[in-house]
């Protein structure tokens, strides 16, 4: 199996250092972070990466706002978007999953099974 790049969009040093270790020590991957939806932007067209971990509360440029530009750019419009949210509620977790993201898992996540969910919800486990 070729290694998988992830990137992971989140205005939180301590979310993305947890996450980026467990995905490149348990998952094996390589790991990509932007501090904010407008350095995510760039990152996901350049990069190109198999998935992108997308926060939704981020100050200026939000998860939801920067899905939307995701979706708007031929070059990111197929990238699986993963959103991670605080706000779990049953309301906005429908709302999200109307918007076409691949998943949703909520904060805080235990770092070490990460990796399952993001394969689970990818279908990398087959």
């Amino acid at each position: 199996m070729t290694s998988k790049l992830i990137l992971i969009i989140d205005d939180e040093y301590d979310i993305r250092a947890v996450a980026e270790l467990a995905l490149k020590a348990v998952g094996g991957w390589q790991v990509s972070t932007a501090a904010s939806g407008s350095e995510g932007l760039a990152k996901a067209a350049a990069e190109q990466p198999d998935v992108i971990l997308l926060d939704v509360m981020m100050p200026d440029m939000d998860g939801i706002t920067t899905f939307s530009a995701l979706q708007a750019n031929p070059g990111t419009r197929f990238i699986p978007v993963i959103l991670l949210t605080a706000k779990a509620q049953a309301a906005e977790e429908r709302r999200f999953a109307q918007l076409g993201v691949r998943a949703i898992i909520t904060k805080p996540f235990k770092a070490m099974k990460l990796p399952s969910q993001i394969a689970g919800a990818l279908g990398w486990n087959d």
